[in-house]
């Protein structure tokens, strides 16, 4: 079931880190959904930055 309308998302992992990362969650006080989305999130972000960095890099070369 998912919540606030986002569409939810199968990923396979084997039970015995699952089991493991919801310790590790619950004693970061934070749920395995909500880790993984930071973490997605996180990793997208830097991915932007990086894109950006690249494109004015190449605009720069080009304008030389």
């Amino acid at each position: 079931m998912t919540t606030k309308g986002t569409p939810g998302r199968m990923v396979r992992i084997d039970d015995e880190v699952w089991a493991a990362y919801g310790q590790l969650c619950e004693a970061e006080g934070t749920s395995r959904a909500d880790d993984i989305r930071r973490h997605v999130h996180a990793r997208v972000s830097t991915w932007r930055r990086k894109q950006q960095r690249d494109i004015a890099a190449a605009k720069n070369v080009a304008e030389s």
